[in-house]
């Protein structure tokens, strides 16, 4: 990254600055303009990051310039949390977002800072440690959908629903890549500020800093101090420490996904290695440094050689499926649930360590609703009958949480060891009558059973046949 001296805002000598041709009032005079220019609610995104900071600030100090009469439009600034954000990050971002509000009401402004979240069924360790999703790579990348597009598609949508229309305004620029550049003159809409949002009709794009390049941000930033009391030098700061750039709010394909290593997830292995943590700890953060052993082991799965130990043979679907390329290679499916529940020990073990020997003694890496989830997922698809999470929680916290108890009678891991032992005798898959045997539980008191029937013949259908056999066939 460009080095900066307190007094000596950087200028690129490859790109033009944009204050070479627009002077920051007429960039402020053209978003009062736009925002004046009708009744469609603001959606601003917010990473914590330069790009993004710049966006809000510009924004806020345009407003300042309205009278309150004017000021009449709802704006809001929605920050995406995946629950696995680097703490550091989180914590930085957290605080700007009560001073917004702090300032915001202070200040007569019609901005609200919203933290937004993925569903708990589509939180990052339901996924991979509950249903076994493989960790994020670059050929299958599920993350970036699941925990952030579908967060802000969302909220963009309950903001369309109650207002009809709304304005998404993003900290993107076109220097970025060219790629960027193109996708962002694709949805223009000829003789407006504004673009076509690429799945929502009802949602439009404004990109205020399109043609700021790095240093114009980093310019703006160190010389226009922030309006709701934060500090951009310690963002500065920031990303020295860490040698990064900013893992944006992702809501379209205008938006780039995480990865290179960007501020973001701590559990990315979309990267080969996450440089940005690896600043932190070079830099005094060195209680970061079991979260990047647990991301490192995640990584390790990844391996071509290893995916046969980690993961299993069949999809999720119960079916196999081959690679097309004639080598009669499987692709492999999701992670062998002995596996799941190593993840689970090391991430509980993990955050107790962090718990002791980090700033923040209460500090999560998994959530408890996300523990009662895969605890459902475990028993009712895993046919986990030993009652794995509250077994392994136990075991690695020295407490218990607050643990649902089915009444319609689970069967136990005494009466699991029973099965295995009966089918092992009648060589039958012992995986195959735990989920018939779970259907039917599932089924109690049921009056219509005709749904019960697809799902035994779903079961049925699925391959049983052992990995050695199919490679021997």
């Amino acid at each position: 990254m460009t080095e900066i001296e307190p007094n000596e805002p950087p200028v690129s000598e490859e790109v033009s600055s944009i204050f070479d041709v627009r002077s920051i009032e007429e960039i402020y005079a053209e978003i009062r303009d736009l925002y004046l220019s009708d009744h469609r609610p603001w959606i601003v995104g917010y990473s914590g990051g330069k790009d993004s900071t710049t966006v809000v600030q510009l924004v806020w100090n345009a407003l300042k310039g309205l009278t309150p009469e004017q000021r009449t439009k709802q704006i809001y600034v929605i920050s995406s949390d995946t629950l696995v954000e680097t703490p550091v990050i989180i914590d930085t971002i957290n605080g700007n977002l009560d001073l917004i509000n702090k300032a915001a009401q202070e200040q007569g402004l019609p901005i609200q800072a919203v933290k937004i979240y993925p569903k708990i069924e589509n939180s990052f360790w339901v996924l991979l440690i509950g249903k076994g999703y493989p960790t994020p790579s670059k050929s299958f990348r599920w993350c970036t959908d699941r925990l952030k597009i579908k967060t802000s598609d969302t909220f963009i949508l309950d903001r369309v629903s109650e207002h009809g229309e709304v304005v998404l305004v993003l900290g993107v620029r076109k220097s970025e890549s060219s790629a960027r550049a193109q996708l962002m003159n694709l949805y223009k809409i000829k003789g407006s500020l504004l673009s076509r949002h690429s799945k929502f009709s009802q949602s439009f794009v404004y990109t205020p800093i399109e043609d700021f390049s790095k240093d114009d941000v980093w310019t703006y930033l160190l010389q226009n101090s922030s309006p709701w009391g934060g500090n951009n030098r310690d963002l500065l700061a920031l990303y020295k420490s860490a040698d990064s750039g900013e893992c944006p709010v992702v809501v379209d394909e205008y938006s780039p996904p995480c990865g290179n290593s960007r501020f973001g997830c701590w559990v990315c292995t979309v990267v080969t290695k996450d440089k940005a943590i690896m600043g932190l700890i070079d830099n005094g953060e060195e209680w970061l440094e079991p979260l990047l052993n647990y991301r490192n082991m995640l990584a390790e799965t990844q391996d071509k050689e290893k995916k046969p130990i980690y993961r299993d043979y069949k999809r999720m679907n119960g079916k196999i499926k081959y690679k097309r390329d004639g080598s009669g290679e499987l692709i492999r499916g999701p992670y062998k649930f002995e596996y799941c529940k190593q993840f689970l020990r090391k991430l509980l073990e993990t955050q107790r360590e962090i718990q002791e020997i980090g700033p923040n003694p209460n500090l999560q890496l998994i959530l408890p609703e996300e523990l009662h989830e895969i605890r459902r997922i475990w028993r009712q698809e895993k046919g986990d009958w030993e009652d794995s999470v509250p077994k392994i929680y136990r075991e690695v916290m020295g407490t218990d949480l607050d643990w649902v108890q089915d009444d319609r009678g689970m069967f136990s891991g005494e009466e699991g060891n029973l099965l295995e032992s009966v089918c092992q005798k009648h060589d039958i898959p012992v995986q195959l009558v735990a989920k018939l045997l779970d259907i039917e539980r599932q089924a109690q008191g049921m009056k219509r059973r005709a749904a019960v029937y697809s799902r035994i013949e779903d079961v049925l259908n699925e391959e049983w046949r052992t990995e050695e056999e199919i490679i021997k066939q």
